[in-house]
């Protein structure tokens, strides 16, 4: 199992960020989202959404499936063109100022695809360069991150031979090798095992401890609740609840909360008796 990333690495790989937008670091939201639409055809999958990530927090999104999480995180990382509304990262407009924006950003989205006929170590190496970032730096975190992440042993291994979770794994060291002071990922725990998922948690857990910004989406309230500070629950593209753990819980569990705000069909009394009763037959 992998180590948190000390402190002083992410101190050292900060420094790699310019300074944020004007106003001072831990001056407003690292992520501001002001009326964001999406339409595909009739369906409308975002509507005028709104939402602040306060800097340094852990940040959860929750809903259904089919609520709108993984469009709201595409075109609040530049992934996907709203319709309408902002993204403002760090206070840069993500599509007014895109570069400034994006510099400060990493991102994991949901099923990804990497570059897999590349070695785990090729790939985070490349996403460094690609970030315009000195070879020989790119090479040092590279080997650092993967080491970090338990992936030390594979990193000579082609990404296409990766288990999921190693693969998930070398996508996350791909998000943070520049050092961005907000990472959003999208579903990141799925298809991951046990132990690749505790070295997760703990390497996010670190990045917000050593100052940056994590906003994840998941339907596993369980996690949600352990991991996140903030969380926020979305349906039907839009903000049903957001704040704090607390304020969003009202003193009962997240999931009994989720349930209150989105609804839920409970099994009619009665129904489904066929799978209550025994048969002696073959």
């Amino acid at each position: 199992m992998g180590v948190p990333i000390p402190v002083a690495s992410l101190d050292r790989m900060e420094a790699h960020v310019a300074g944020d937008a004007p106003g001072g670091p831990g001056e407003g939201p690292a992520l501001s989202l002001r009326g964001l639409a999406k339409r595909f055809g009739a369906k409308v999958a975002v509507d005028a959404l709104d939402l602040d990530v306060p800097r340094g927090s852990f940040y959860g999104i929750v809903g259904p499936n089919g609520a709108g999480k993984t469009t709201t995180l595409s075109m609040a990382t530049g992934l996907l063109r709203p319709d309408a509304g902002r993204a403002l990262v760090l206070g840069h407009d993500l599509w007014a100022d895109p570069v400034e924006g994006k510099r400060r950003l990493g991102v994991l989205p949901d099923g990804v695809r990497l570059f897999d006929r590349l070695t785990g170590a090729e790939l985070v190496r490349y996403a460094g360069l690609l970030r315009g970032m000195d070879r020989a730096v790119a090479e040092e975190r590279s080997a650092e991150l993967l080491d970090a992440l338990g992936l030390a042993d594979a990193a000579r291994t082609l990404v296409v031979d990766y288990s999921a979770g190693m693969t998930k794994k070398v996508a996350l060291a791909c998000a943070l090798v520049h050092a961005p002071r907000l990472l959003v990922l999208d579903e990141p725990f799925e298809a991951v095992d046990p132990i690749s998922g505790t070295t997760i948690r703990e390497i996010l857990t670190g990045f917000v401890a050593g100052g940056g910004t994590v906003v994840l989406s998941s339907h596993v309230m369980e996690l949600v609740e352990r991991l996140c500070d903030h969380v926020a629950v979305v349906s039907a593209g839009r903000v049903l609840a957001a704040g704090t753990l607390d304020e969003v819980r009202t003193g009962s569990t997240l999931e009994q909360r989720f349930v209150d705000l989105v609804g839920g069909r409970s099994v009619v009394p009665g129904s489904l008796e066929w799978l209550h009763t025994s048969s002696a037959s073959s």
